[in-house]
């Protein structure tokens, strides 16, 4: 079952990943900041998330985002129904850059259900607005 579990992490990567390069409305080599994130179900378990995120997840974030030379950094928690998750954000080329080490709070008012994962690409085109942190 795992190995269907990460095919599924591929597939989902690639697909989330080109959704939001087209929503954040830029170029995919503008892309500088992403990451990754996932809510399990409390019918599920934590490595549920962890074979969909991690095997075979960031080889097609990268090629949606032109590159990636650094971790996509990621988070995964048990919750139900209007979780919310506290996404991570580093700059795709650079984890040290400072000044992209970001996060976003999502959630989905009906989701999970107990059965269901809820999965999550953000990307960001900018560092932190007004960022000051020097390295």
């Amino acid at each position: 079952m795992l190995w269907s579990v990460y095919d599924l992490g591929a597939e989902i990567g690639g697909y989330l990943a080109r959704r939001a390069v087209e929503a954040l409305g830029v170029k995919p080599a503008d892309v500088q900041s992403y990451g990754k994130g996932a809510i399990v179900g409390v019918d599920g378990e934590i490595e549920h998330a962890a074979a969909i995120l991690h095997p075979r997840f960031g080889k097609p974030v990268r090629a949606a985002v032109e590159k990636g030379d650094d971790i996509i950094p990621s988070t995964k928690k048990m919750g139900g129904a209007g979780a919310s998750i506290t996404m991570p954000l580093t700059n795709k080329d650079s984890i040290w850059s400072f000044d992209h080490m970001d996060a976003a709070e999502i959630s989905i008012p009906d989701a999970p259900r107990p059965d269901e994962i809820v999965v999550a690409v953000v990307v960001a085109d900018r560092g932190r607005p007004l960022a000051r942190v020097s390295t």
